[in-house]
């Protein structure tokens, strides 16, 4: 695209894919954690037990979470040519 067919307001197709990796990844590290947490909490009330459940499963998905925000990257990285 040449810089004259960009006006103001217009962002190329790799910034645009960027900026959607960006806002995407925040919600990858945070909603495995949440829902394992939630899965916990409700396994916990089911079974009258203390918070062991929410604790486990809540730990198991920010680890699941970080496993795929770092794929995430390495996959950017790659194409990238990095």
């Amino acid at each position: 695209m040449a810089p004259e067919d960009r006006g103001p307001g217009k962002i190329s197709g790799d910034s645009a894919k960027a900026f959607a990796l960006a806002w995407s990844l925040p919600f990858s590290l945070v909603v495995p954690m949440v829902v394992g947490g939630g899965v916990g909490y409700l396994l916990d009330r089911w079974l009258h037990t203390k918070p062991i459940f929410m604790l486990v499963l809540g730990i198991l998905g920010l680890g699941i979470g970080v496993r795929e925000v770092v794929k995430a990257a390495a996959l950017l990285d790659k194409k990238d040519g990095g």
